[in-house]
């Protein structure tokens, strides 16, 4: 896959596999655009398709993870950068425009992160507002640093999560939760996050890439397949009644038992060793 410096955002690859995105408009608290969400769809499309990828983390740079949609660059500002995808406009100029930028774009770039069978981190380094927190609740893991706040806050402004946020906060919080953090516009702590469930740990500021990296290399180093397999079955069940999660897992099983991985796995556990797993990403 590509990597460098694209509209709006860093990305390199570390070790193991770790494709790491990093916003870099601090100047504009990494506000997001038309052009930016694309750019980040194509490059997340690309990670997926990569076997050299295993886990994807999205962090931002200075006080902001991402303070939401950047209206500047929405009229036509230009965000620093070598763009991945040629220019479009950016729509949101009348009813139909607003729906096709929310559908095509916008809601389009939560739906490629959830719909990624690889294990997604977000590193919430700073302010995570309306876009920015919908994003990291398209992921599967949220670290955040003791200085990052958390909202939709959109009620403020008389507007929607029109980006999938009420779906991704019904289903992490609840219905009554979700109910009273949207309608009383609420933008929390990290403490406060951890405690609603919101996010899965919480750091000292200068520790969170550490832990952020903790986290991301242990999971590059789980067994791929099986994890992935996994990812999607539990996003599934979500959806999904007894017996067809139980086919489902099912179909899953006959894959996973018998890939390379569960035979080391297995092997390692006879031979009282830890298992070297992913034989087969080396190999390529």
């Amino acid at each position: 896959m590509q990597t460098g410096s694209f509209t709006g955002f860093d990305l390199t690859i570390r070790e193991p596999g770790i494709a790491w995105f990093q916003f870099n408009t601090p100047e504009r608290l990494n506000g997001m655009t038309t052009t930016i969400k694309r750019d980040l769809i194509e490059a997340i499309t690309q990670a997926q398709m990569d076997n050299a990828v295993r886990v994807l983390v999205f962090t931002g740079t200075g006080r902001a993870f991402c303070a939401g949609d950047d209206l500047g660059g929405y009229a036509g500002k230009v965000v620093p950068g070598n763009p991945l995808m040629a220019p479009i406009p950016p729509g949101h100029d009348g009813e139909l425009g607003t729906y096709n930028g929310l559908r095509v774009i916008s809601q389009q770039l939560n739906t490629t992160i959830r719909n990624l069978d690889k294990l997604t981190i977000c590193a919430l380094n700073g302010i995570a507002i309306q876009t920015g927190f919908s994003l990291a609740l398209s992921c599967d893991f949220r670290l955040a640093a003791e200085s990052a706040k958390v909202g939709s806050a959109t009620l403020r402004f008389g507007l929607l999560p029109d980006e999938g946020g009420q779906y991704l906060l019904v289903r992490t919080l609840g219905l009554p939760k979700a109910l009273e953090f949207i309608m009383r516009k609420k933008i929390v702590t990290a403490k406060v996050a951890l405690d609603l469930g919101l996010v899965h740990e919480v750091t000292a500021d200068d520790a969170l890439e550490a832990a952020t990296m903790e986290l991301a290399t242990e999971l590059a180093n789980g067994p791929q397949v099986a994890m992935r397999l996994m990812k999607r079955s539990l996003y599934n069940a979500a959806e999904q009644d007894w017996s067809h999660a139980l086919d489902e897992i099912a179909a899953k099983t006959a894959i996973s038992d018998h890939h390379a991985d569960a035979k080391e796995g297995v092997a390692a556990f006879r031979e009282k060793r830890e298992a070297k797993f992913n034989a087969w990403l080396e190999k390529e």
